[in-house]
């Protein structure tokens, strides 16, 4: 490599994804199976898996330089398989190797341990593969530079009521410099140690979105002190470990403002987060997605779709649409061979390739994943339906999943059941169910027969 070409090395942002954690949140998201797990890298997102649009979202910002931090078999083979060395992406994407995976014991371990093994220089973004960001990285490498900051921490503005006992607070000072870290404080801590939030209830507080530009040689050579490099061997992670390290030693680690950030990591987060970026919330998603239609705002429906006829009627989606025998609002993104059936109502909802919605059926602010059935006049609000799962229905036995509520890959549901904020583990046969209560998970037979 000539002298031109480690001096650009040298000055480009690289990215490193950290996606070696097991999703436990997310199930029933993350699993295919009740004892396989999918990574959380591959959860289907709005037409895609996530990575692909991490990916693509860093692209689009100039990083052409990918390193994934995996961890295990199921992990690592899944998400090699579906990017390969990056050659569709126009990207380059090098991976973890497989020994170094018992070191990777935390968040920040794992980070510090794989810059050593890939002698990364220079300027690197560090984010997790659960999240969906909006952020501009030129003005995130601006702040980085002027402040001369080891870590420039990606921070979401939030109100005292938004962060009360749920989001780890940054104090900083008037050149947002990190001066110390207040884990997840309660409505009085929170009116104690920022009196300007009791005055204000509009006024907010920066708090850390998982997402960091480090400067790598610095940070190595941090590394190496012997009290972080004994406990990067143990477990160190980078918001409760490694960053109070760095600030606690007078390291200037830097707070830069983002638009947006969308946490994956749970069921009602992942429901959430797509409705924000149905609606228009993501200004980089915004760029990257298909045009939506112009007859209505924020509605993107396939062409195949379009032109996909019910087996009840025999009529087409584009006719139905025309006849008004269909309802489909703003906020809805339908994808490819997908039958719709008439009297259906859908409303900021995503469904996936070759899904089935049966006549009569309503969904609003939910998801249905590819080749999944709803059948006639079901209930869907605020709900997750997997790949390939079948949620049985009836006119005069329908079923309702509501508040929440998640159905796993290959599930099937029996007419006349009713969920409230219910989790249903891959593959399961579910009778017809109602007064289960709510946050109760099914992940097997015998919690199935505890309450039938």
């Amino acid at each position: 490599m000539s002298t031109h070409q480690k001096t650009s090395r040298q000055q480009e942002t690289v990215g490193v994804i950290l996606a070696g954690g097991r999703g436990e949140r997310a199930r029933p998201i993350t699993l295919k199976s009740s004892d396989y797990i999918r990574s959380k890298a591959l959860i289907p997102f709005v037409g895609r898996r996530l990575i692909e649009w991490v990916l693509e979202e860093c692209r689009d910002q100039g990083i052409r330089r990918f390193y994934v931090v995996t961890h295990g078999l199921e992990n690592r083979s899944q998400i090699k398989l579906l990017l390969g060395h990056g050659e569709r992406y126009g990207v380059e994407i090098k991976y973890s190797r497989s020994r170094f995976d018992r070191y990777n014991v935390g968040s920040a371990g794992a980070t510090l341990h794989n810059f050593e093994q890939w002698d990364l220089r220079g300027r690197a973004l560090v984010l997790p593969v659960d999240s969906l960001f909006d952020f501009d990285l030129k003005a995130m490498e601006a702040t980085h530079e002027q402040r001369g900051a080891v870590v420039t921490v990606a921070a979401v503005e939030r109100t005292a009521a938004e962060i009360a006992t749920k989001y780890g607070v940054m104090r900083t000072d008037a050149a947002s410099l990190v001066e110390g870290f207040v884990e997840k404080p309660g409505p009085a801590e929170l009116g104690e140690l920022f009196p300007r939030t009791a005055a204000d209830p509009a006024a907010t507080l920066p708090t850390n979105a998982g997402m960091y530009l480090v400067d790598c040689d610095r940070l190595r050579l941090l590394a190496r002190e012997p009290e972080l490099f004994r406990q990067s061997h143990q477990r160190l992670d980078w918001g409760g470990d490694l960053l109070p390290w760095l600030v606690g030693r007078g390291q200037p680690v830097a707070s830069h403002a983002i638009a947006r950030l969308g946490d994956l990591g749970n069921v009602p987060d992942y429901l959430d987060t797509v409705q924000l970026v149905l609606n228009g919330e993501y200004e980089q998603m915004n760029r990257l997605m298909d045009v939506p239609d112009e007859s209505v705002p924020r509605r993107w429906i396939h062409e195949s779709s379009l032109y996909t006829k019910d087996d009840v009627t025999g009529t087409t989606l584009a006719q139905k649409i025309d006849e008004g025998s269909v309802q489909i609002g703003t906020g809805v993104r339908i994808g490819r061979d997908v039958e719709i059936g008439t009297g259906v109502r859908l409303e900021n909802t995503d469904i996936g390739d070759g899904s089935e919605v049966r006549e009569g059926s309503t969904l609003v602010r939910s998801v249905v994943g590819e080749s999944a059935v709803i059948g006639p006049c079901a209930h869907v609000t605020d709900s997750y339906v997997g790949p390939m799962a079948e949620v049985h229905s009836e006119h005069n036995r329908p079923t309702c999943l509501e508040s929440y509520s998640a159905i796993g890959d290959g599930a099937v549901l029996w007419p006349g059941s009713r969920f409230c904020g219910i989790t249903v583990y891959p593959r399961l046969r579910v009778p017809a169910m109602t007064g289960v209560p709510a946050e109760t998970e099914l992940s097997s037979a015998d919690d199935i027969l505890h309450w039938v």
